[in-house]
């Protein structure tokens, strides 16, 4: 392709994407394609030869797009958000069109250095500990992995990974904790029989004196408990692990305590919503994902630890060809996680953070939060419905449970009812099950979401409930 022809074609798909922002409400929020549809209608070989960008982005609108499942809809309130802006995706074609490899600082300055000050800029913003440095993983999950393996080489003195093999090293982490956390232990080398799932309280939040028992049985038996995981912000139900008194344990028994904190972290930018970071203070390390909810295109995930060298010190490899004069003076952050190669992720982090400023992303914080709590009042009022958890910031749990139906039977009528309401494809929500008990849960936080999409939601759920259950 040539400049004219990348010229043209680039500002038709500017084009097309501004009318896909404008107008992203008619689309159905889920894809109905069934399983293998999309397979079906592609090529089994690539094209021997050249193809037109006419003809491909026309595939693409007639292919590819009843195939996407719009998570930038106003009526997403499944799973959790991962809001974008136009602000972040004009920074992403920068980003892809310079196409810089930014694993050392000297292979890209401006990337490394603009990565260090951004990580400031978020520190700031959450209120996170001074002494604490950050760096830009890819996900929650990697950022977890990380911590991981920090504490296993702080656990063994580093001797894991000059000689490998472990001493038998415990996990910690709540019966709610996400999936991530499962593997992570995994991959890291813990052994998925060493990790401990500590039991919850009424709120499903990790207990302390779970936690403290757990700990004890295992040092009786000879154990080496390594690391604490904390969840502020549970992905069935938004729950927040006591980080202060979970940190007050790990301290007197020196172990590694991470925070993960991968959707509800942005909220703690309005420091009204901050009181479920006490304790943070007291952790070793801490993510929270830019890409869920403070308007980054995914991906961004902003890792922080209390000891940098620490985490230097399990990742880094120094082979002669990555070596350069500025290495003692600059932070080369492919030592700082598992990729060598790395993306110029900062760059949407500036542009959004300069477009929005500190205040516009703790407005939209606070319009999401007052519309989960709008919702949690519709639904306490009604007699026919039930908060399964309390409400926490932007993620309502919730149930239909109408009278005289009780056990199994009201789990699969929840089951039918969000069938039902998913089907009319105007919003998208999701389930968990708390304790044994299936749960709808509502979850807030797209940029473009307002009071009218909740009211629909709400409405097409009463609706649905009318129809599966009549009286």
């Amino acid at each position: 392709m040539d400049n004219e022809s990348f010229r043209a074609h680039g500002h038709a798909f500017i084009d097309w994407l501004a009318d896909y922002f404008e107008h992203i409400e008619s689309y159905p929020v889920k894809s109905g394609v069934a399983p293998g549809e999309i397979l079906s209608q592609l090529p089994l070989s690539a094209p021997e030869q050249a193809e037109s960008m006419e003809n491909i982005f026309t595939d693409f609108r007639q292919l590819i797009m009843p195939g996407i499942t719009h998570w930038q809809h106003p009526g997403w309130f499944a799973y959790f958000p991962a809001n974008n802006s136009p602000e972040s995706v004009l920074a992403e074609l920068l980003t892809a069109g310079l196409g810089a490899q930014c694993m050392i600082w000297q292979t890209s300055p401006a990337a490394a250095e603009l990565e260090e000050r951004m990580m400031e800029w978020l520190r700031q913003m959450l209120g996170l500990p001074e002494q604490m440095e950050g760096v830009i993983q890819d996900t929650a999950s990697t950022a977890t992995l990380c911590a991981l393996l920090s504490a296993r080489e702080k656990a063994t003195d580093f001797k894991a990974n000059a000689r490998g093999g472990l001493l038998p090293l415990t996990v910690y982490a709540s019966t709610e904790t996400h999936s991530s956390i499962e593997k992570g232990v995994k991959i890291a080398g813990y052994g998925r029989d060493k990790l401990r799932l500590v039991e919850t309280d009424h709120r499903f939040a990790m207990s302390p004196q779970a936690l403290e028992e757990a700990i004890d049985a295992d040092l009786a038996a000879g154990l080496r408990p390594a690391c604490v995981i904390a969840t502020l912000g549970t992905t069935s139900s938004m729950a927040m692990d006591p980080v202060d008194l979970i940190g007050d344990i790990c301290q007197r028994h020196g172990i590694w305590l991470h925070v993960d904190a991968a959707f509800a972290g942005t909220a703690a930018v309005a420091a009204e919503h901050r009181w479920f970071m006490k304790g943070v203070e007291k952790a070793d390390s801490f993510v929270f994902n830019p890409h869920k909810w403070m308007l980054i295109n995914f991906y961004c995930s902003a890792y922080f630890v209390r000891d940098a060298a620490t985490l230097v010190k399990t990742f880094s490899v120094q082979p002669e060809y990555l070596k350069t004069a500025a290495d003692n003076q600059v932070k080369n952050y492919r030592d700082w996680g598992i990729q060598l190669g790395r993306r110029f992720r900062a760059l949407k982090l500036w542009f959004v953070l300069r477009s929005y400023g500190v205040e516009g992303i703790r407005r939209m914080v606070n319009h999401h939060i007052g519309l989960a709590r709008q919702f949690a009042d519709w639904v306490e009022a009604d007699r026919d419905f039930q908060l399964m958890a309390p409400r926490q910031l932007s993620l309502v749990c919730f149930r239909y449970k109408p009278e005289g139906i009780a056990g199994e039977k009201v789990n699969a009528l929840n089951r039918r009812l969000l069938d039902k309401v998913n089907a009319s494809s105007e919003v998208f929500l999701t389930h968990t099950s708390l304790k044994g008990n299936y749960s709808l849960r509502l979850s807030v936080g797209q940029r473009t979401t307002r009071l009218e999409h909740v009211q629909k939601a709400w409405q097409l759920i009463g609706r649905a409930a009318k129809e599966i259950n009549p009286r």
